[in-house]
């Protein structure tokens, strides 16, 4: 019999709000933090006119972070050292614990900090290298998020940064479960964070990818499987869990979240910017046969769903093969934006929210269905419903497939 994994621990940092509670209940009011950002024009190429999700962190919460701390980090690792504080606090875990060796952190993100990366490099051509901080690089190494939360808790167990771009979170919660499982640690601080900028925005521009149409407003650019969906609104902040040996939280009379009973990853080996619909198949199939779980037991699908075409296409294919119209599934980018190596996590801690509430948040701006997204059965108004066992799918550039099974209720 295999060990039991819980979820002690969730915070989260976003452009609709920091708790779990305040943006699960502006999603629900249909809030989207999407805007124009007339502040990175002169930094996009051409006239464009950019958008996004972006947080905007007020000076004052950021100094909470010592800067002793505070200044090797760029801001997916302030966004991730940010949530982890809550998601340990939530979990009890005392400073003993977390410096026990018994503890770990894997946290992700895409490419660290663009932000800092974009200083690094006008400062090469502007010859200013001697004005960056001593501390520039720890700010831009892609596992910054995952040292800079391991040295603020005084972690000194497993440290791992599986960077995967768009399922870097999923994919380190997912390490965090197959670590204790396997008996090497008995608790591990474990999501993903990032940060959007005009850099991170001209990378999906180039690409074809981002989201645009003069006709709508910001709010209504990301539309996830609808019919005019012209691509993705990017966004930007962290989801971090505590993720715990099961008979270690009782141990210590930790409340239980949330159950990790099935996870699985893979890839598609033919594409590096194609979603594939029969790899996307191929891993919730896994994630299935590792939680021991048939199709039917599963009460909602939380999409991957980014709002391009190709992407929600393929997902679309493999839901429905597996699913069928039998199970609601939505997505979050139509509220959010696609947060990047952030998305598996702060999307996943939104979903203990929809448990506790017994609601499931709907599509946005999904109005009319298309055809190569059709035969599921997509929610498009909020819906009451026992969430009991959810899958969540996440999908990255390099063909990567990521698939996690929560277990909400019935413990």
């Amino acid at each position: 019999m295999k060990p039991r994994i819980a979820i002690t621990g969730a915070g989260i940092i976003s452009a609709l709000g920091n708790s779990r509670q305040e943006v699960y209940q502006k999603l629900l009011e249909d809030e989207c933090p999407t805007r124009e950002r007339d502040d990175w024009a002169d930094q996009m190429y051409g006239t464009y006119q950019p958008f996004a999700a972006a947080v905007d962190l007020p000076v004052e919460t950021a100094k909470t972070i010592s800067r002793h701390f505070r200044r090797s980090m760029g801001n997916a690792a302030l966004y991730a050292t940010l949530a982890a504080r809550d998601a340990v606090a939530e979990s009890g875990l005392s400073k003993e614990a977390l410096q026990s060796g018994r503890v770990g952190c894997i946290i992700s993100s895409t490419v660290g900090s663009p932000g800092e990366i974009y200083a690094s490099a006008m400062a090469v051509l502007r010859n200013e290298l001697q004005d960056l901080s001593s501390c520039q690089f720890f700010k831009i190494v892609s596992h910054s998020s995952a040292f800079n939360v391991a040295n603020f808790f005084g972690i000194c167990g497993v440290q791992l940064s599986p960077c995967s771009a768009c399922a870097s979170a999923l994919q380190s919660i997912g390490l965090a479960y197959e670590q204790i499982k396997l008996g090497h640690q008995d608790a591990i601080v474990a999501g993903g964070s990032d940060e959007t900028t005009p850099i991170v925005l001209e990378s999906f521009r180039f690409l074809n990818a981002l989201a645009k149409n003069p006709d709508w407003s910001p709010s209504e650019l990301s539309r996830p499987f609808a019919e005019d969906r012209c691509g993705l609104v990017c966004g930007d902040g962290a989801g971090i869990f505590v993720v715990e040996e099961w008979s270690h939280a009782q141990a210590r009379q930790a409340t239980i979240l949330a159950e990790i009973c099935g996870y699985a990853t893979n890839c598609n080996g033919s594409q590096i910017s194609q979603s594939d619909g029969a790899s996307i198949a191929q891993c919730m199939r896994q994630a299935l046969k590792d939680a021991n779980l048939n199709p039917e037991d599963i009460d909602y699908v939380s999409a991957h769903a980014t709002s391009t075409p190709s992407g929600d296409r393929e997902e679309a294919s493999a839901i429905r093969e597996i699913f069928g119209d039998t199970v609601p599934v939505s997505s979050l980018k139509g509220h959010l934006g696609h947060t990047l190596g952030a998305s598996g996590g702060l999307e996943s801690a939104i979903i203990l929210e929809m448990a506790k509430n017994d609601t499931i948040i709907p599509t946005k701006n999904l109005t009319r269905i298309a055809e190569d997204c059709a035969g599921l059965d997509h929610v498009t108004s909020s819906r009451p419903k026992r969430l009991r066992t959810v899958l969540k799918n996440c999908i990255a550039f390099g063909g990567v497939n990521a698939t996690i099974i929560y277990r909400l209720a019935d413990f």
